[in-house]
């Protein structure tokens, strides 16, 4: 078995393995397109799949199950010496450097607040509760929950400030 494994290897130069049913019917997806471009149609996804009486998901399954995997190094562009990268391609709005920065800094800030603070500051915009909300919760009046908010926004500027 693992000689095996070490032939189909070295025979397939992948290093991820796709089964032999997945391969099977992305050839027929492929033989289909074929044809369907023979007959001067247009190949897409929902046709092919008709073509072969299976769900449009199998077809985009089995052609990406054989697509030759792509390095996030890989060059996209070169000119006079500047590389531009597949992964200068991708951004994430919810999960780039600027927002984890933002994240980790907004937690030490945190962690610099009292106990009550933090407290209000999570029921005031985590659960969005209204400042009478939380001062009948905590038991202190709204005036109270009030400046301890302020002064704890003030506290947490500073100090993201002072680290910057």
């Amino acid at each position: 078995m693992i000689l095996g494994e070490i032939k189909r290897y070295l025979r397939d130069g992948n290093s991820l393995r796709v089964s032999r049913s997945i391969r099977d019917t992305a050839y027929k997806v492929l033989k289909t397109r074929e044809k369907l471009e023979e007959e001067d149609k247009e190949a897409t996804i929902e046709k092919i799949a008709e073509a072969m009486q299976v769900q449009q998901k199998e077809v985009v399954y089995a052609l990406d199950a054989i697509s030759d995997p792509v390095s996030l190094f890989d060059p996209v562009y070169n000119k006079a010496g500047d590389t531009l990268m597949l992964m200068d391609q991708i951004y994430d709005e919810k999960n780039n450097d600027e927002v984890w920065t933002e994240h980790a800094a907004l937690s030490e800030a945190m962690g610099h607040l009292g106990e009550r603070e933090r407290k209000i500051l999570f029921l005031r915009y985590y659960e969005g509760k209204t400042q009478t909300e939380i001062s009948e919760e905590v038991g202190i009046s709204q005036a109270q929950v009030s400046r301890l908010e302020k002064n704890a926004i003030s506290a947490i500027r500073s100090d993201i400030a002072y680290d910057s």
